[in-house]
């Protein structure tokens, strides 16, 4: 896969309609369980895989720099701190629920946060602080600050619960049982400023994220619901159907740069992408039978997708008729 070329191109429903898959990394020995780009050298990727490794990967350059394995702990949920070279993951042994903060220059632990009694399915860097939200089905989710192994705050749910900061780490956004609790990031133990409803949809929450300029948020679910919402009034913009998830996955969906555009999976492996203000743009199929992860690259035109192999999808020019380039 070439490098992308110094130019920027408009992320429109044509140009999502040739999106196809460029590269695939097809070495995992196990599902790809969750990925995350840095969101400033935003070329470097790291993922956690069910075969216990965590890769990082210099997607521009399309190579693999480093494999660490995690034998005892296992691995799901991964993700960078500011600094990429550190990156916080959850573990996936049963018997340890502890988050670990590991180097990965020298494969070395630097710090762990023991708190929660039972699996971590959801995990959120503020962007600004070294704070970070953790969600466990204990129906708790803890507040950290990355320095230290005792956790700053905690707040129950009633649910497996989705969180999420907004970018500028000032709010942060808390889901489950059919509802999207706002906080200040601030003055968390307030309780939520405004609580807002997905309507009849109560199943488990899966995953909750905020457009990069934070008007909007969207929320996954169970059953197959994918749920776009003004995130400044609540109101829910639109929903979007696909298969329902049957296993044990995570139903992930993703907002373009720009926010105009979101890319999901589906229950039955397929990758469902839509335009927000006019609807489904396309479908790519699959004859995986669980959801894939799905990532936008943070300000490029190329999203990625996580199954048993890793693939990176960018638009095939040859397809379009013409498109509109900027320097």
């Amino acid at each position: 896969m070439a490098s992308p070329p110094n130019v920027t191109m408009e992320v429109t429903d044509e140009v999502l309609k040739c999106m196809e898959v460029g590269l695939a990394f097809r070495d995992y020995n196990g599902r790809i369980s969750s990925m995350d780009f840095h969101n400033k050298a935003t070329n470097y990727l790291v993922t956690a895989s069910d075969d216990e490794s965590i890769r990082l990967y210099d997607i521009q350059n399309a190579v693999c720099l480093k494999t660490i394995n995690s034998k005892k702990y296992g691995v799901e949920l991964v993700c960078f701190t500011d600094n990429p070279t550190l990156v916080l993951y959850s573990s996936k042994n049963g018997w340890d629920e502890s988050l670990r903060l590991l180097s990965l220059n020298d494969n070395r632990f630097v710090r762990y946060f023991k708190g929660h009694l039972d699996r971590v399915v959801s995990i959120s860097l503020c962007s600004e602080k070294d704070h970070f939200l953790s969600g466990s089905l204990d129906r708790t989710v803890l507040l950290w600050d990355s320095r230290a192994d005792k956790s700053q705050g905690l707040l129950r749910v009633q649910g497996r619960p989705a969180v999420s900061y907004d970018d500028q780490g000032l709010v942060f956004a808390v889901a489950y049982g059919g509802y999207i609790r706002m906080f200040d990031a601030r003055k968390f133990e307030k309780g939520p400023f405004d609580i807002f409803s997905v309507g009849n949809d109560d199943s488990e929450a899966n995953v909750v994220k905020f457009s990069s300029d934070g008007r909007r948020l969207l929320l996954t679910t169970k059953a197959g619901c994918v749920h776009v919402l003004d995130s400044f009034h609540g109101n829910n913009i639109v929903t979007y159907n696909v298969k329902p998830v049957m296993t044990n996955s995570t139903l992930e969906a993703s907002f373009s740069p720009d926010g105009n555009h979101i890319i999901s999976g589906s229950g039955d492996g397929s990758v469902y992408a839509w335009n927000v203000r006019s609807g489904k743009v396309a479908r790519w199929g699959s004859t995986d039978s669980e959801p894939p992860l799905v990532r936008w690259a943070p300000g490029s035109l190329m999203f990625l997708t996580g199954s048993s192999e890793l693939s990176c999808w960018v638009p095939d020019l040859s397809k379009l008729g013409s498109f509109a380039v900027s320097k």
